[in-house]
């Protein structure tokens, strides 16, 4: 948490959500606030300022999204606030949309637009100017992050390819906020984690002289060098960025009418006619947990890991309806993270969790592991496939020699890939990827899938056979 108290009186307060590695920001002046890329809830920002006796003014949007559901438009419903967007923007919902350079004053204060396309066209960051007229901080969204730069393939159309995009990101950073002060506090959309850069740096704030020395897409180099380094090793995107951003685009079903119509108790009898009838069921609950037993057909992704981005990545369908599975007193908020994403077709959860599924006699399920010792033993005796579920880099740093590279981001694809009738030993960094991936795998048809506890992190303590690049050696 980033928070900023001047002597004016100014208060700015980084709000950061970590399972989606999301930055907003609360910021007041006299009483007067702005809120920049709000989460989907409200809640957080509307009692922030009621307990600071303030009124949401503004609430500024860096570009449409696509890795979250904005609260935006619930958060202007609300409070009456204005939605300002920058150039090129078009809602379907009442918004302003700024001219490049255009102020906003907020008490003492001021926002100045800096349109910057690159990440996507109409990609804009919010300069505040203090109340001494000095440039203070950049709100950059996914235009600069710490040490990376926001990905520039969110918004290719027939007329405009990623290569056109990197281009202008190249013109937005060199023309607008590299001549900035020096002095002036980077505050990016998102922290270490995120799918909208490549490499984000753990740290959440810096400055732009400190983005100058250390980002090395602000390096000396040639618009070509640039376009080449920020597009070379960029996966593609989840299958729910597109559908996320056209619910921030259009607007979206209200956040409390959606938790209170969707956070309803399901009775066994309820989860046995849903699933039937097309529902899924989600167990949010732990790894440990869900290997010990679980409902047949089953996908785990738990609440305490990346839940949303893995929720979005996985599940095709946004109206897909969803029964969860979750741990005493967790229910709301898995319901309110599958909403950050866009899923708003959860059913309810099942009332009394696992134990009143077994209760009723109800047949559950449970996932083999096996400890990275055991494999290694294993390993060197016979043939066994090993099952790497991490992603491309990580495999290439490291990885068990002749383990199959399936990236849980892409698993879906490569499910006809595998022999049905073969055992796969699935690992990821520590376990829970690869408990999810298990949890595909089993859904898919394929009966003997062994979990390797501790991944990688685990196997490194053994002497298994790896195979490391040239530059981890």
């Amino acid at each position: 948490m980033e928070i900023t108290v001047t002597q004016s009186g100014l208060y700015l307060e980084q709000m950061y959500t970590g399972c989606l590695a999301e930055a907003a920001y609360y910021i007041e002046s006299q009483g007067e606030v702005a809120i920049i890329d709000p989460m989907r809830e409200t809640e957080p920002y509307i009692s922030k300022a009621q307990a600071r006796g303030a009124q949401i003014k503004y609430v500024f949007e860096t570009h449409f999204h696509a890795d979250f559901v904005s609260g935006h438009v619930d958060l202007a419903n609300k409070t009456a606030a204005r939605i300002i967007y920058g150039p090129q923007a078009q809602t379907s919902y009442e918004a302003t949309i700024a001219e490049d350079g255009q102020e906003f004053q907020l008490g003492d204060i001021r926002f100045r637009v800096i349109h910057t396309p690159g990440h996507t066209p109409e990609s804009s960051c919010f300069l505040l100017i203090n109340e001494r007229g000095a440039p203070h901080a950049v709100f950059t969204g996914d235009t600069l992050f710490i040490g990376e730069v926001g990905r520039p393939d969110l918004a290719i159309k027939s007329d405009l390819t990623r290569e056109d995009l990197a281009g202008m990101l190249y013109d937005s950073l060199h023309d607008k906020l590299m001549t900035l002060p020096d002095e002036v506090i980077v505050f990016p959309a998102h922290g270490a984690g995120s799918a909208c850069g490549k490499n984000i740096s753990q740290e959440r704030s810096s400055t732009i002289g400190l983005q100058k020395q250390l980002n090395y897409a602000l390096q000396p180099m040639s618009k070509q060098a640039f376009v080449e380094k920020v597009t070379t090793g960029i996966l593609p995107a989840p299958q729910y960025f597109a559908k996320a951003a056209a619910l921030n685009k259009h607007g979206y079903h209200d956040i409390d009418e959606l938790l209170q119509s969707r956070t309803q108790p399901l009775s066994v009898e309820d989860v046995i006619n849903a699933q039937r009838e097309g529902a899924l069921i989600l167990d949010t609950r732990t790894t440990e947990s869900f290997a010990q037993g679980y409902i047949p057909n089953s996908l785990f992704i738990g609440l305490d890991g990346s839940f949303a981005s893995w929720v979005g990545t996985l599940i095709e369908d946004l109206d897909q309806p969803i029964v969860v599975i979750t741990a005493s007193g967790r229910e709301q908020e898995a319901i309110l993270r599958l909403a950050r994403v866009g899923y708003s077709n959860a059913l309810g959860y099942l009332k009394g969790g696992i134990d009143a599924w077994t209760a009723e006699g109800m047949s559950t399920e449970q996932l083999a592991s096996i400890q990275a010792e055991e494999l290694a033993q294993l390993y060197l005796q016979t043939n066994i496939q090993v099952l790497d579920v991490r992603k491309p880099g990580e495999y290439e740093a490291d990885h068990v020699q002749n383990a199959i590279s399936y990236p849980l981001d892409f698993i879906n694809a490569h499910l006809a890939d595998l022999e049905a009738d073969k055992p796969y030993y699935v690992h990821c960094k520590s376990g829970f990827r690869s408990m999810i991936a298990a949890s595909v795998l089993k859904r898919a048809g394929y009966e003997e899938v062994i979990n390797v506890d501790g991944g990688i992190m685990a196997l490194e303590e053994t002497n298994i056979p790896r195979q490391l690049s040239a530059c981890s050696n």
